[in-house]
């Protein structure tokens, strides 16, 4: 059955003629564009459009699919670079050149590559919805597993092993169902769990500010605000690199193509630290630039949260990178505008806080309806115009995370990266992994980073009586915390994205790192008591060595050097100072 178009506006078009249900997608004009309906009233429907309208005109016949947006979910997911309907890019180069052509079509999977199909499960086993059936080798390191969809349950009447298309039936049901390898599944559908779990395992990011200061649980939530040029990318892009999970999802949703660009050529040249693998083998990019369509920036989320879906049920943690909800949450104040909604504040839709919580709560650890456990650990960055955090879609996403990383304008114009601010950030799920660290790291960490916050928070109100009176008039165990402090600052919170050892920073050097500060902050205050200057503790050689250990390969024999040459500088100064106070003593007597 066919309709027509009866309207255009933009990437809204209104058709008539044809039955429809919500979500339905559609083939739009001569050229069959690719549409989802997102409205009916009475004997029309309204429908986004993922592709430029421009041309088409009432009249043009307008074909419904039945269907609803879905993705493929298979083996050849890993490695694969899509745009936000889950069109392969790479594969679209090869037909058309850089730009795409409109009205194409293309399937998300491989339908003509063999797999290696291995069965686990055989003939006469009883199968539900979630229930492992076979594995295949996607890439060296990571093996999906074969589910059954969600939806289907039965006892297996046959089952093969060997080479397979994704499309070929690889088992069969008493009731007659064919099961492939792949299966489709409704984006805007949440994919079914058995149960959700607490959260109590941190996603070490290799980044000592996250790690240390504000970290984020397996299984949680986090936001990166900032404003233009502070570092949202950088940042993301490091947690898609050094993320202990299994799988990583990026999103690039609605950023500048230049950033997408880089995304895509670095990637692929990327080692995996874990396996020394290219770490493409276990990564899925979406790649929506900022000049494609609204429509399919909105569809893009949905996209990569399903796919993110499909191996947290296999058992797998996965790490979701959005960047940036702000370019999401634009496309949505867009369409509504063409649909002529009720404008919220600022224009955005009255449902932008809905749709923002849908978003972040298809995250979680949880055990699948298999029974293994995985995890969707999301982090999305804002881009608030003009840096203000007060504007709506900051708020409603801060309303929904428990982690919030701010980027601070001012910290990147003095070129401290990550840019993060230590006053403004802050993070939900300290308490909730404290065990974690004290099993994992140490017994010392929490208090360790408890006293290096304190500092942070008492520098920050000792600055504001620096700038009126300088910091020579401080008494000397101020001008000590400001010296700790900046320590800690520059040696701890800073780190270099580019530099080949301090990009990532596994938990036991941040340990050594905090520590080693802490040993220097209680030498010092215990010298500063003993009558030590603090000109002359400023002046300790190991205090600026300490700050170039983290760049140094052989990190575990610099540390101990430093420490070795603070504890005998520190001894020095005692025994100087001792000297000094006896010297001074005798005169007194002779006198």
């Amino acid at each position: 059955m066919k309709g027509e178009i009866y309207r255009i506006s933009g990437p809204v078009v209104t058709i008539q003629g044809i039955n429809t249900r919500m979500f339905d997608v559609v083939k739009v004009g001569d050229e069959g564009l690719m549409g989802e309906v997102i409205g009916i009233e009475g004997d029309r429907s309204i429908v986004q459009v993922y592709e430029e309208t421009a041309g088409i005109r009432p009249g043009e016949p307008v074909e419904n699919t039945g269907m609803p947006l879905s993705v493929e979910l298979g083996p050849g997911l890993l490695k694969s670079i899509y745009d936000g309907i889950q069109r392969p890019l790479p594969l679209l180069k090869e037909k058309m050149g850089d730009f795409i052509e409109r009205g194409v079509m293309a399937d998300g999977l491989d339908h003509e590559k063999l797999w290696e199909f291995k069965s686990t499960a055989k003939a006469g086993d009883a199968v539900s919805g979630g229930d492992v059936i076979g594995t295949v080798q996607e890439t060296i390191n990571v093996e999906q597993r074969i589910m059954v969809p969600p939806n289907v349950s039965g006892t297996i009447d046959e089952i093969k092993d060997g080479k397979f298309k994704v499309v070929d039936t690889i088992c069969t049901l008493t009731d007659g169902t064919e099961l492939q390898m792949m299966q489709k599944w409704p984006v805007r559908m949440p994919r079914p769990v058995s149960k959700k779990l607490t959260p109590n395992t941190p996603l070490i990011t290799g980044q000592r500010i996250l790690d240390g200061m504000f970290p984020v649980a397996k299984g949680g939530t986090a936001a990166i605000p900032g404003p233009f040029g502070s570092g949202k990318t950088v940042t993301q892009q490091q947690l898609a690199k050094w993320s202990d999970t299994e799988i990583v999802v990026y999103i690039g949703c609605g950023e500048r193509g230049n950033e997408m660009a880089d995304v895509l050529t670095e990637f692929p040249e990327l080692e995996d630290p874990k396996t020394g693998r290219p770490l493409m083998e276990r990564t899925v990019l979406i790649a929506n630039t900022s000049n494609m369509p609204v429509a399919a920036r909105e569809a893009s989320v949905y996209t990569g949260i399903t796919i993110a879906e499909y191996y947290r049920d296999m058992g797998f943690d996965v790490s979701l990178m959005a960047d940036s909800t702000s370019r999401w949450a634009e496309a949505m104040r867009e369409i509504s505008s063409r649909l002529e909604e009720m404008p919220g504040e600022e224009g955005y839709p009255a449902y932008l806080s809905a749709r923002l919580s849908e978003f972040y709560e298809r995250s979680g650890r949880v055990e699948s309806l298999a029974g293994l456990n995985g995890s969707i650990t999301i982090i999305g960055a804002v881009s608030p115009p003009g840096g203000d955090f007060s504007e709506p879609v900051t708020q409603n996403t801060l309303r929904i995370v428990k982690v919030f990383w701010a980027l601070d304008a001012k910290l990147a114009q003095r070129r401290h990266f990550p840019s993060i601010n230590w006053l403004s950030s802050y993070s939900l799920y300290t308490k909730a992994l404290a065990d974690w660290y004290n099993d994992n790291v140490s017994p010392e960490w929490v208090k360790l980073r408890d006293n290096a916050m304190d500092l942070l928070q008492q520098e920050s109100e000792l600055q504001e009586i620096v700038q009126l009176v300088g910091s020579d008039a401080l008494p000397p165990d101020q001008q000590l915390t400001l010296e700790i402090t900046r320590m800690i600052r520059e040696i701890f919170l800073q780190q270099n994205a580019f530099h080949p050892v301090d990009t990532f920073c596994p938990m036991d050097r941040q340990y050594k790192l905090l520590d080693t500060i802490q040993k220097f902050a209680d030498k010092a205050n215990a010298a500063l008591d003993s009558g030590v200057t603090m000109q002359d503790i400023i002046k300790l050689e190991s205090k600026d060595e300490l700050g170039k250990v983290r760049f140094d390969e052989d990190f575990e024999g610099s540390l101990e050097k430093v420490i070795k040459k603070m504890e005998d500088e520190f001894d020095s100064l005692k025994s100087e100072d001792y000297s000094a106070t006896a010297s001074a003593k005798e005169a007194e007597q002779i006198d």
